[in-house]
């Protein structure tokens, strides 16, 4: 189906082992803890404002899917494109950053992630708002159940991503993404990772959840396209659009592989399109997957949500 995250990911694979670093892609056996000095740091750092702000999905159908006609870059397990209705829901505008899984990990007493180097199991304070990589599909499931809210399903995705109508192929637009609308490898393996393996072997090319608001959903929700790609609640599977409902469709009702969307920096311009779908195994952790929450709406909640301690806009 063309180059995505997973075939991206093998191919920089194969890349870094010819030059003998192929185990920086496997971060599974690599284990950060936590020492005394780092944990009462870390318990002061999760005092800083989370910005945990969601946005009202309205309830009604939207177009989901593609039409060659519309994006030539579709592939077949994108089809066919039909109209899906959806009830209302909240989703996170933001995808979850480092600090607000920090507040997770002290509270289930886990160990630090495996990029939390610095001062005795702390990220940097330049990662503060960059979103939280290195989940699995169960870190992320286990994460939004603790806060009261689940995973998006792929159709929650798509439609907080494109808006209500089939026409947009990214979130701002049918414009083609660049540097000043979302954060992703543009050229994909023909850019600098290609040619600079050792990237991976450091922090990747994350940015700040913030940034990119001229590059907004239709319901103003951010970098659905680029930085971290996103787990989503479905199981995967490819031909799912043949058979899937067109009311509140959940996915499959079991599977091997889950779903994910949005593509991250390591993606080119096919994989960061609002209907690109992907899978892999739920145990997979990369620094190119992180996530954002979502919750059925209530009538009688506010259409956005706002804790007590964020006091400001970033």
């Amino acid at each position: 189906m063309g180059r995505t995250s997973i075939v991206g990911g093998a191919v920089i694979a194969g890349l870094l082992s010819s030059a003998g670093l192929a185990w920086a892609l496997d971060v599974g056996d690599v284990k950060q803890e936590w020492t005394p000095e780092g944990k009462a740091l870390a318990a002061e750092r999760v005092k800083l404002p989370a910005y945990d702000e969601m946005v009202r999905i309205p309830a009604g159908p939207f177009t989901m899917g593609s039409d060659k006609k519309t994006d030539k870059n579709a592939y077949l397990v994108e089809m066919p494109q039909r109209s899906v209705y959806l009830d209302a829901y909240d989703i996170d505008k933001y995808e979850v950053t480092t600090v607000q899984y920090l507040k997770y990990v002290l509270a289930m007493n886990r160990d630090p992630q495996v990029d939390w180097k610095f001062d005795g199991g702390n990220f940097q304070d330049t990662m503060v708002s960059h979103p939280i990589m290195h989940v699995t599909w169960s870190d992320a499931d286990e994460f939004c159940k603790w806060v009261g809210k689940r995973l998006p399903t792929e159709a929650e995705w798509e439609k907080a991503a494109r808006g209500a109508t089939g026409t947009r192929v990214y979130p701002w637009g049918n414009e083609m993404a660049g540097l000043s609308r979302a954060n992703f490898g543009r050229t994909g393996l023909s850019g600098p990772v290609r040619d600079r393996p050792e990237r991976l072997l450091l922090y990747p090319p994350i940015i700040s959840v913030f940034k990119y608001d001229n590059a907004a959903s239709p319901y103003g929700v951010f970098q659905m396209a680029g930085n971290v790609a996103e787990w989503v609640a479905d199981w995967y599977d490819k031909d799912y659009y043949k058979t899937a409902p067109d009311r509140n469709p959940k996915g499959p009702e079991k599977g091997s592989q889950k779903a994910f969307r949005g593509g991250g920096w390591i993606d080119s311009t096919p994989s960061v399109r609002v209907s690109q779908r992907n899978g892999t195994d739920p145990k997979t952790s990369m620094n190119w997957m992180g996530f954002r929450c979502a919750r059925d709406a209530q009538e009688s909640d506010a259409p956005a949500t706002t804790p007590a301690q964020t006091t400001a806009t970033p």
